[in-house]
């Protein structure tokens, strides 16, 4: 089975992926992903790098992300731009090592961590969405405790996603994540029972 595993900022995705991986399922994380197919000898970085010129580059051939990022988070047509490069390479480079797992691993449950997984429409792609629930109000306090950031950030930064709610109600799977951790921890051994993953 493969699913795809989202929910908003800040709502303890990553918590959740590993407490899987712990129970034996295979991990395959976007933003882990989205750092290699920029490397150094990556096409990506080269299209980067045509698209927004040298500047974007460090003197040994890496990607400069803050001299990128003074460049996309002004204006959403070149975020669009870089995404139009990114995303594809992302999705292909995930979608490899997926069907790399199904064919050595046929019995074993593969997790995709995809942040944006809705707003890029990859739904599809799996056989179910796990959705890693907390209400806005909760998010919005963790984001600011985990990344010293401001309310109006923490509100800002959150806006960019889909509403939590909307995912939610999309979910083929919800965890909620507001509570304890024992209670999360049930929620996922439930989880796995009624997929017969034990």
């Amino acid at each position: 089975m493969r699913i795809g595993l989202t929910g908003g900022i800040a709502s303890g995705k990553s918590t959740i992926a590993n407490m899987l991986v712990e129970r034996g399922a295979l991990l395959v994380d976007a933003d882990q992903v989205a750092r290699e197919v920029v490397l150094p000898g990556q096409p990506a970085l080269e299209a980067i790098a045509s698209t927004f010129g040298q500047a974007v580059l460090e003197s040994d051939g890496s990607l400069n992300r803050k001299e990128l990022g003074a460049i996309v988070f002004q204006d959403k047509s070149m975020l669009m731009k870089l995404e139009a490069i990114t995303h594809p390479a992302i999705r292909a480079s995930m979608q490899a090592t997926i069907h790399t797992f199904a064919e050595q691993f046929p019995n074993r449950l593969i997790v995709a961590d995809v942040p944006l997984l809705y707003e890029t429409k990859q739904e599809e792609l799996y056989d179910g969405i796990m959705v890693v629930y907390v209400p806005a109000e909760l998010q919005k306090v963790r984001l600011m405790a985990r990344n010293q950031v401001t309310e109006e950030e923490a509100i800002r930064r959150i806006a960019l996603q889909m509403d939590i709610e909307r995912k939610r109600a999309l979910a083929d799977f919800v965890i909620d994540n507001s509570g304890s951790l024992e209670d999360t921890k049930r929620q996922l051994d439930a989880f796995w029972e009624s997929q017969c993953l034990l």
